[in-house]
């Protein structure tokens, strides 16, 4: 196996007390932490022994968010990443409309192993791995 694909997602730290929006709507992100999703740094963990063992060649961090994501990719590749690919939105995306971007860099990386955590803390969702096996018919 040559590369590794780790998906990271950017959430809120998980140490950090939130408040709702006035309306609402969502949550009030200005002037939080955010941080790897505890998941996906289990998945990103996993991803360099496997690669220490001498099973994979590189690891490759995948992300889909704001500019400010950036921030995140660079703590994977402080961590041990090889690269990084940032996918600007500065929506956020469903969970299929992500697994939809992430099987278009998977079919140009043409990886052996793509990781995923198994949830997201932000919206708990669990959808996107599973959308993205469907799509890549794995």
């Amino acid at each position: 196996m040559q590369k590794i694909i780790v998906c990271l997602k950017r959430v809120v730290d998980y140490n950090v007390r939130i408040r709702v929006k006035p309306d609402g709507s969502g949550v009030v992100t200005e002037g939080l932490k955010m941080s790897i999703n505890p998941f996906d740094e289990i998945a990103l963990e996993e991803a360099l022994r496997i690669r220490e063992q001498g099973k994979a060649a590189e690891v490759i961090l995948v992300s889909i968010g704001p500019d400010d994501a950036q921030q995140q990719l660079r703590t994977g590749l402080a961590m041990g990443a090889d690269r990084a690919i940032l996918v600007q939105s500065a929506a956020e995306l469903e969970p299929l409309a992500a697994a939809r971007v992430l099987q278009r860099i998977i079919e140009r990386e043409e990886p052996g192993l793509v990781l995923l955590g198994k949830q997201a803390i932000d919206d708990d969702c669990n959808q996107t791995g599973q959308m993205l096996a469907a799509l890549l018919g794995w």
